[in-house]
């Protein structure tokens, strides 16, 4: 695997990661592949969203959100006992404290702005996990707005908490019946939502994917993130850069707000864990980096687990948050240019991981979080190394999971 040492220092001092082209593209990914039905749509948002987030009675009201409806900022957690048993400096932020549980809310408090100062009525969503779903139907009852979310069959079974919080919050849950019935059939069902309602709908994609601007847009909401842990390891450490930021990624939200800040700091190294499922070439994995090549999907040109005739590969993963056969063209270009270092965790490590921070730091991971608390152990740390990871979310959608692995 290509790593940032070994790039070319001409090159490093050239790329620049954060933000993507006029096209929407980093590097070689990234785009709007879609339909002409919803180019309408797509060219208002690309056309408004970068001077409606940068008024300031935007940037007030979004602020105002987050600080005393989220609750942010989040705490940045020293974990003293991991710590010592990795003989490292180990801090956890804390996204799972946000309301709703998990760093889902930042990105969708940003759309439903957003929407709004577009005239739109109806928001629709897609959701895996739940969480996406949960933070959507959340800010929409808050602002009095109707609710659709998609989410597949799979997914409503093993995630049923979130899907009773959906529906109490007012929400629609239209289930995906076709394919895998996870992640990417839901995105298909929304996709097609708003095709038919491209008037009046909003479509509040919930990571990093999708056809520009949606990439660039949500690694920017979610960005606060990233400027959150700088101010706060500045105050505990003195400085604001760590050796290491690590956080799971499927299409990859939380992974780009964590490392949003850091994208262009060269001495930071980022580091990306995606699900191996039962094994990276065992045939039910969710390890896009290492299975993908280039294709479209959902919208933008990006890695993409598919076969040689070009057909989506069904993913599989323990974690309905990373069960996604594709990742965002920002993460496909960290890969790519060598700038990420990308690492996977199987469905048994994840587990692993959750019950070993549940018992030493009295904290229950979301089983998405749980693959990047495993490839901790994977890193080559030092006394003098300060690791940061992004807690992306809390652990109580996934305590069946947890509870069948203990044999309760």
């Amino acid at each position: 695997m290509m790593t940032i040492e070994t790039l070319e220092p001409a090159t490093i001092q050239q790329a620049l990661f954060q933000n993507p082209d006029e096209h929407g593209y980093y590097g070689s990914f990234g785009g709007a592949y879609i339909p002409e039905m919803l180019q309408r749509n797509v060219a208002e948002l690309r056309a408004a969203y970068l001077e409606i987030m940068d008024e300031p009675s935007f940037k007030q009201e979004f602020n105002q959100l987050l600080k005393d409806y989220v609750g942010r900022p989040t705490p940045l957690f020293y974990a003293e006992r991991l710590s010592k048993e990795l003989n490292s400096n180990i801090y956890l932020k804390r996204e799972d404290l946000c309301h709703t549980g998990a760093h889902k809310i930042n990105n969708t408090i940003g759309q439903i702005l957003l929407a709004i100062r577009l005239g739109k009525k109806r928001i629709i969503a897609e959701t895996g996990a739940g969480q996406h779903g949960v933070a959507t139907a959340t800010v929409c009852a808050l602002k009095g707005m109707e609710c659709i979310v998609y989410m597949g069959e799979k997914d409503i079974e093993r995630q049923a908490p979130n899907v009773a919080r959906m529906k109490l919050l007012g929400a629609k849950v239209i289930p995906a019946t076709s394919g895998s019935k996870t992640l990417k059939d839901a995105t298909n069902e929304a996709i097609r939502d708003w095709i038919n309602n491209p008037i009046d709908t909003h479509y509040i994609i919930g990571s990093v994917v999708g056809p520009h601007p949606y990439p660039d847009m949500v690694a920017r909401f979610q960005s606060v993130i990233s400027k959150e842990i700088k101010e706060q390891l500045l105050e505990k450490t003195g400085s604001e850069n760590p050796t290491h930021v690590v956080a799971c990624v499927g299409g990859g939200s939380n992974a780009a707000g964590a490392f949003y800040h850091y994208l262009d700091e060269l001495d930071v190294q980022l580091v990306a864990v995606e699900a191996a499922g039962h094994g990276i070439y065992s045939g039910m994995s969710a390890a896009t980096t290492q299975l993908g090549k280039p294709g479209v999907l959902h919208g933008s040109k990006s890695l993409v687990m598919q076969t040689k005739d070009g057909q989506v590969v069904e993913p599989h993963s323990i974690s309905a948050g990373l069960d996604y056969p594709g990742i965002g063209p920002l993460h496909a270009n960290l890969f790519k240019s060598g700038r990420g270092v990308f690492l996977s965790a199987t469905d048994e490590e994840a587990l692993e991981a959750a019950f070993h921070l549940s018992k030493i730091e009295g904290i229950i991971p979301a089983l998405e979080t749980a693959h990047a608390l495993s490839a901790l152990k994977n890193l080559e740390l030092t006394p003098k190394d300060v690791v940061v990871v992004c807690l992306s979310g809390r652990g109580d959608k996934d305590l069946a999971t947890y509870m069948k692995a203990m044999g309760l």
